[in-house]
């Protein structure tokens, strides 16, 4: 490591002002901050010490991550095998059909090697597109402003990666990074300046720009042939009695074994994630409690059978599992740049998202899914929830001293 690390010091003064490369430095700055800890001092007061930096901090957050994307490159190929099987289908097309086998899988739904590496033919596609275009961009801005390129993209990237279908066409992919980086960050000022989530902005453009792929019956298992719509999506329809109809269990649902997104699926692996991230203080564990009081709370008040809503009729601990709840609550909603950052705005800003996810789930028949939007909208009354608490914590400490 030290003769690397000396290779790089020799190379430096190329990439520095005046140097011969000194317009790639953002890149440069990217290289090096990536394989070793930045040697740069902190000129001014405050000088703050602590154990953990923004490149740590992305880490684990990749690390908490991890367990949602294995389940759902599992729950990926599953799907697809039992679909195979269904249907009566030999195996894949195209490229991933020939490489296969050249790995050493199959198509048994039951073999947790052949359902991981065939999910993982989707997913490490998509999180490669993600990447080069995302840090294409990132490049790019950091260049023209001559600013360094931010580590925050890497969980960005990789959590955009898990809540797209397997299906999705890989020049979707890149076009949804692009529109998310570029109108969900960049044009704010880049990282730390957003108020929205950048991920969830991808997701949303492609949700309503190409629904056929996102939000379609037939996208979530990658076989020709087979259509599979996701639980929302059987309720939206059919009600909570159509879900049940399905023979989907409760416990299938909370380990992932359905249609959705790539990395949606699993609350297990999600709540997993969320126990590291809060165990590590990075994600604040009043937003998770108060997303998930927000959709219990008006399950519990307004739940029941109705004629004309039977959405009504699903159970709260139903709706925590199904779709990207789980997964929202746990790594969306705790974005600590757009989400609410007052302790007491973090339970308001909580409970709005959970709120909102149940309204839209039950209320609005429009869209099956309601965790990414109820997201963003609280993205954006995040800073007015803080100012009126800060406010009101004025005025309660004036009239103290009055």
């Amino acid at each position: 490591m030290k003769k690397l690390r000396s290779f790089l010091d020799s190379l430096d003064p190329l990439f520095t002002r005046g140097g011969r490369f000194e317009r790639f430095h953002a890149l440069w700055e990217a290289v090096d901050t990536f394989l070793f800890s930045p040697g740069d001092l902190t000129r001014g007061s405050p000088h703050i010490r602590d154990a953990i930096d923004l490149k740590r901090v992305m880490i684990i957050v990749v690390i908490a991550a991890t367990p949602a994307a294995l389940a759902g490159m599992w729950n990926t190929g599953y799907q697809a095998n039992m679909a195979m099987q269904s249907l009566g289908v030999m195996g894949l097309e195209g490229w991933r059909g020939a490489l296969l086998p050249l790995l050493g899988a199959g198509y048994d739904p039951a073999s947790l090697w052949d359902c991981v590496l065939q999910g993982a033919l989707y997913f490490v596609p998509i999180y490669i597109v993600t990447m080069v275009v995302g840090l294409g961009w990132e490049v790019l801005f950091a260049g023209i402003r001559n600013h360094e390129v931010n580590e925050g993209f890497f969980v960005t990237g990789f959590l955009f990666a898990l809540i797209v279908p397997a299906t999705i066409p890989l020049w979707q992919v890149a076009v949804g990074i692009t529109f998310g980086v570029i109108i969900g960050k960049e044009v704010f000022g880049g990282t730390g300046k957003n108020f929205l989530n950048p991920a969830l902005v991808a997701r949303a453009f492609l949700y309503f720009a190409y629904p056929a792929q996102i939000s379609g019956d037939a996208v979530w298992t990658p076989v020709d042939g087979f259509s599979g719509a996701t639980v929302l999506g059987i309720g939206a329809i059919e009600g909570f009695q159509g879900v049940l109809d399905t023979g989907l269990t409760w416990t299938q649902a909370f380990v992932g074994q359905m249609q959705g997104s790539i990395g949606e699926t699993s609350a297990a692996a999600c709540l997993l994630g969320a126990v590291i991230l809060v165990f590590t203080r990075i994600a604040s564990w009043r937003i998770i409690v108060a997303v998930c009081l927000g959709l219990i709370v008006p399950t519990l008040l307004f739940g029941g059978a109705d004629s004309n809503n039977t959405m009504l009729a699903m159970p709260w601990h139903w709706h925590m599992v199904v779709g990207g709840f789980a997964f929202g609550a746990a790594f969306m909603a705790t974005d600590p740049v757009s989400a609410s950052q007052t302790n007491t705005g973090k339970w308001i800003y909580g409970f709005l998202i959970g709120f909102m996810t149940w309204l839209i789930r039950v209320v609005n028949p429009a869209f099956p899914e309601g965790i990414m939007l109820a997201i963003l909208f609280a993205n954006v009354f995040a800073p007015v929830i803080d100012h009126f608490v800060v406010q009101a914590n004025v005025k309660r400490r004036l009239k103290r001293n009055v």
